[in-house]
C-alpha cells in the first residue's frame, strides 16, 4: 500500500497550533507571528506536506504564486534580482513564475496576458511602460502589480527603481576628481529606461564641467558590445583619458579589449562601470563601479507587492486600501572606487547624489 497523505491537521497536530493558524501561515498571511510561521513551515517541510493546489486555488481564489516578467533572465544582474525577488516570496510560502520577452514589445505584452488566472500578482520591468496604453492595456485586471526600473507612461502603479541619473554623475564627478577631461561613454540599449538615465547623467555632468569633452559609443549591455566598444577606442587617434561604462558587464569586455590591445588600466586609460555585479571586484585591475543592491531592489518590490496583495485579500478582491508609504521608490547607488580608476587605489564608498559632489570613506 502506498504512504498515506499528509494532511493539514497532521501539520497543526505536530506543530502545536491550530489549522487554521497553518493555513494562515502556509497562505502568508500577515497576521501570524514570525516564530510561529517558521515553526509552521519548517514542520510542513519536514512531514513534506503539499497542499492540494486546485483545492486551494478553488477555495482561497489563491494560486500562491507570484508572476515575473523581464526582458531577459540571463545575466548577473538579473540573476541578482531574481535571488531577491524570490527570498522575498519564499519568506511568505510564495513560488515563482518567470518569463522574459528579449526586448519584443509584443512578446511581452503577451506573457503579462498570459498571466491571467495563473498567478496572484506581478512583478514587471519594461521598456515600454513609456508608452501611453501600454500597460493599461496588457496588465491583467484587478491584478496587484509593482514596477521594477521602469518609468510608466501613468502612475497607476508602485514603482521601485535605482536613480540612475544621480549615479552617473556621480562617477563623472569622480573621474573628473582624478583629473580626467576626456571621458568614453559606453551605452546600453537605446529603449532600456536605465540606459537612458545613465546616458543623461553623464552628459549633464560633463557638460557642468567647462573644460571636460565627452566621448559616447554604442553598446548593449553585454561583454561582446563592450569589447567592441573598448576595440574602437584604442584605433582612436586621441583616445580618452577615461572610460565609463553604463553597466560592468560592458566595462569587462572593455578592460578585455585595453589587455588584448596592450593597453594598461588606469595608467594608460581609466575604467569604470555601473551595478557592481560580483565579479567586478575579482577582474585585474578590480573595477571601480556603481554599486547598486540588486537583490534589495527585487526583494523591496516583492514585499510591496505581496503586501498589497495581502490588503485585497483581507477587505476582498481590491477594494482593500493600499498600504501606506509613497508609490515611488527610488534606491541611490554608491560608489566604489577600486583600482581601474586609480593605480593605487583601496576600496571606497559613497553615497551617489543628485548633486555630482560625492563623500566617500574606506570600506
Amino acid at each position: 500500500m502506498g504512504r498515506q497523505a499528509v494532511t493539514i491537521r497532521d501539520v497543526a497536530r505536530e506543530a502545536k497550533v491550530s489549522v487554521a493558524t497553518v493555513s494562515r501561515a502556509l497562505n502568508g498571511h500577515s497576521n501570524v507571528a514570525e516564530p510561529v510561521r517558521r515553526q509552521v513551515l519548517e514542520v510542513a517541510q519536514r512531514l513534506r506536506y503539499s497542499p492540494h493546489g486546485a483545492a486551494r486555488s478553488l477555495s482561497s481564489r489563491s494560486t500562491q504564486t507570484i508572476g515575473v516578467v523581464l526582458p531577459d533572465l540571463h545575466g548577473e544582474f538579473f540573476s541578482e534580482l531574481i535571488r531577491g525577488i524570490d527570498a522575498a516570496a519564499r519568506a511568505r510560502g510564495r513560488h515563482l513564475l518567470l518569463s522574459s520577452y528579449h526586448g519584443d514589445r509584443d512578446e511581452q505584452g503577451a506573457a503579462l496576458r498570459a498571466m491571467r488566472g495563473r498567478v496572484d500578482g506581478l512583478l514587471v520591468m519594461s521598456p515600454y511602460a513609456d508608452q501611453p496604453g501600454f500597460l493599461a492595456e496588457n496588465l491583467p485586471q484587478p491584478l496587484p502589480a509593482v514596477l521594477v526600473n521602469t518609468h510608466p507612461a501613468e502612475a497607476a502603479w508602485p514603482a521601485f527603481e535605482i536613480d540612475n541619473h544621480a549615479g552617473a554623475r556621480a562617477m563623472v564627478a569622480h573621474l573628473l576628481q582624478q583629473g580626467h577631461r576626456r571621458i568614453a561613454f559606453i551605452g546600453g540599449p537605446e529603449r532600456n529606461y536605465d540606459a537612458r538615465e545613465r546616458l543623461r547623467g553623464f552628459r549633464d555632468a560633463i557638460g557642468a564641467q567647462a573644460d571636460a569633452h565627452g566621448v559616447e559609443y554604442t553598446g548593449d549591455f553585454d561583454e561582446a558590445s563592450g569589447h567592441r566598444a573598448g576595440g574602437a577606442i584604442v584605433q582612436e587617434a586621441q583616445r580618452p583619458d577615461a572610460v565609463f561604462a553604463a553597466n560592468d558587464m560592458m566595462a569587462l569586455g572593455c578592460l578585455y579589449a585595453f589587455a588584448q590591445a596592450g593597453v594598461r588600466v588606469p595608467e594608460d586609460i581609466a575604467l569604470a562601470g555601473f551595478d557592481d555585479i560580483p565579479l567586478a571586484r575579482f577582474v585585474h585591475p578590480s573595477l571601480t563601479t556603481m554599486r547598486v543592491s540588486i537583490a534589495e531592489l527585487g526583494g523591496r518590490a516583492m514585499t510591496r507587492l505581496l503586501a498589497q496583495i495581502e490588503a485585497d485579500a483581507a477587505s476582498g478582491e481590491g477594494e482593500g486600501d493600499e498600504p501606506a508609504g509613497p508609490d515611488r521608490h527610488v534606491l541611490a547607488p554608491e560608489l566604489v572606487v577600486r583600482a581601474s580608476t586609480a593605480a593605487a587605489a583601496t576600496e571606497m564608498h559613497g553615497q551617489a547624489r543628485r548633486s555630482p559632489r560625492t563623500k566617500r570613506r574606506k570600506e
